[in-house]
């Protein structure tokens, strides 16, 4: 069997966790669940199925000395700052590429920096069949999670028929992937029993993901081929990638591929998960007041109830008959929002980046 290796994505800004993540302390950098930040919580789950000499990071250069100081057992080498942010589709291409030149073939696992995961053991294990899975055939695969609740801000697998299993752990046929529905949509899923919630983590071959690419995104294709060429040239991927980044396509891997090939497939999980994708997650993770108030930091509540509050360095939050508020206090900027309109922080963020790059 080839080496494993896993291709962990950490780029990206996080601006759905505004005032807190920042272009410099994105989300993946801090303990927005847990002691210690995401992208390091990420990097201790896989021991036991992967060593650090087999773990590469893909983030914004901006942020490689901070990944680098978060995550000490990460090789320097091994941690690679994208010029600027091309979308997943891009970054799928250079990780298949890193693997490739390292290793041939090897199938690799490409795993978000900034989801909250407590069963290692279990994550592990089912990560473990999907190399099994990769590794036996020219399959796209990924790990689908049982949905516990009519979710609007996931996208969703259908689950079809199944197939084949792999490490003991049944494998099934992805039908399609669907776009992050409407709530009567997202109940109507939870009712079918099929459909799963799509996590971003796959599992793959360096050919094989390459040659979809090929087949469903031939600019981007054209494009990876040139940093190949360039990388192989000149010895140095830093300066190939300065070259050849900026033009390659904006596109996600989801709409660029994996909504369009055959041969996906899906392992369900069988752990704990949450993306944390804006702060309403937070309440999940940590102890409520009589109130239902969660206060991540110091915080006060009278005739106030349904709130989240967070705040920095001592700083105390008092809420006075208010409720189902966001109230955020991080470094030089504060955020009031109503949990209705969490989706939102991220336009918000932009605009307050545009008005003042300082607090961006």
């Amino acid at each position: 069997m080839n080496d494993r290796y896993v291709v962990i994505m950490a780029g990206g800004r996080g601006e759905r966790f505004w005032p807190q993540s920042r272009l410099k302390r994105p989300k993946h950098l801090l303990p927005i669940v847990g002691d210690s930040p995401m992208l390091s919580q990420t990097v201790a789950r896989l021991h036991g199925l992967v060593p650090p000499e087999r773990v590469f990071v893909i983030t914004n250069a901006e942020q490689r000395e901070a990944v680098l100081e978060s995550c000490p057992a990460l090789l320097p080498e091994r941690v690679i700052g994208e010029p600027e942010g091309r979308d997943t589709a891009a970054a799928v291409g250079l990780a298949a590429l890193l693997v490739e030149e390292e290793a041939g073939d090897a199938a690799f696992a490409l795993l978000p920096a900034d989801h909250v995961i407590e069963d290692g053991e279990g994550f592990r294990s089912v990560l473990g069949s999907a190399f099994e899975a990769a590794e036996g055939g020219g399959n796209l695969v990924t790990i689908g999670i049982r949905p516990t609740f009519p979710s609007t801000g996931y996208g969703y697998l259908c689950r079809g028929k199944d197939l084949e299993g792999a490490a003991g752990r049944p494998v099934s046929q992805v039908e399609r992937f669907v776009e992050k529905p409407n709530l009567q949509k997202a109940e109507e899923y939870l009712d079918a029993g099929n459909y799963f919630w799509n996590a971003g983590m796959f599992v793959w071959r360096p050919s094989v993901i390459l040659s979809s690419i090929r087949e469903h995104a031939p600019s981007l294709s054209s494009g990876l081929d040139e940093l190949r060429e360039r990388w192989k040239s000149h010895g140095r991927l830093e300066e190939a990638m300065s070259s050849v980044y900026p033009s390659l396509d904006r596109i996600s891997i989801d709409f660029a591929v994996m909504e369009k090939a055959e041969g996906v497939v899906m392992l369900e999980s069988a752990f704990d998960w949450d993306d944390v994708g804006e702060w309403p997650a937070i309440a999940r993770h940590y102890p409520s007041d009589p109130e239902g108030n969660v206060f991540k930091g110091s915080g006060v509540g009278v005739d106030s109830n349904g709130n989240l509050a967070f705040s920095e360095d001592g700083h105390c939050i008092a809420l006075l008959g208010v409720k189902d508020l966001i109230v955020v206090q991080s470094g030089d900027a504060t955020l009031v929002c109503h949990k209705e309109h969490a989706q939102q922080v991220k336009d918000l963020a932009r605009r307050v980046s545009e008005a003042h790059p300082e607090l961006g």
